[in-house]
């Protein structure tokens, strides 16, 4: 009888934590992985490249250096500082560092912007949060604070294929405005702090 009693109480166990497992927000896992991704680059440096140019209005001219440095990581954040070189002045604007964020059911991607002396510029915190599941390679940050000129949803686009690329980018209805990829398959010696840390 005692057996029959323990065989089971560990039938009911193993069943709770089967029915547990199989209702665990599914829909969640996408953003699990993806952030785990950017975890795993915690500490690395990579260089990268301008692949989509933004005709009119771009940040980079196309022949500055870029790196992006996964410096700081917690449980649930990521800070990976954006550092470009300004061939013209023999300088480099270490102003920006993008923040991703893991919450409970959502993920958040800001932007830290400083000034030389470390303080915030004029234009800094925005971004965005994900509204969808996404996928454990690319995830989409909407800007709901605006819309394009005919009403297309903005906001960031990032993909992290590992061993292959990590990319940043704006985009309009999901299609890429503006893109700078890094090749995650060679690290590069980590750049000094940004601005203000």
């Amino acid at each position: 009888m005692q057996s029959s009693k323990i065989l089971f109480r560990s039938l009911c166990v193993l069943g709770a934590v089967v029915i547990t497992t199989a209702c665990a927000a599914p829909d969640e896992q996408p953003q699990q992985e993806f952030f785990a991704a950017l975890k795993s680059l915690c500490g690395k440096a990579y260089a990268g490249e301008r692949v989509i140019e933004r005709p009119g209005r771009d940040l980079l001219e196309g022949d500055e250096k870029l790196i992006v440095h996964f410096r700081e990581c917690s449980e649930n954040q990521v800070l990976a500082p954006f550092h470009i070189e300004k061939p013209d002045r023999n300088d480099w604007d270490r102003s920006r560092t993008w923040i991703y964020t893991r919450h409970h059911d959502h993920l958040t991607l800001s932007h830290d912007h400083r000034e030389p002396d470390g303080s915030p510029s004029e234009e800094t915190d925005y971004g965005g949060a994900t509204v969808d599941t996404g996928t454990a390679e690319q995830q989409m940050f909407i800007f709901t604070e605006r819309t394009g000129e005919n009403g297309e949803t903005l906001g960031w686009r990032i993909e992290v294929v590992p061993g292959e690329r990590y990319s940043y980018g704006t985009m309009a209805d999901g299609e890429w405005t503006w893109r700078v990829d890094f090749d995650l398959s060679e690290i590069i010696d980590s750049p000094p702090a940004p601005w203000g840390y």
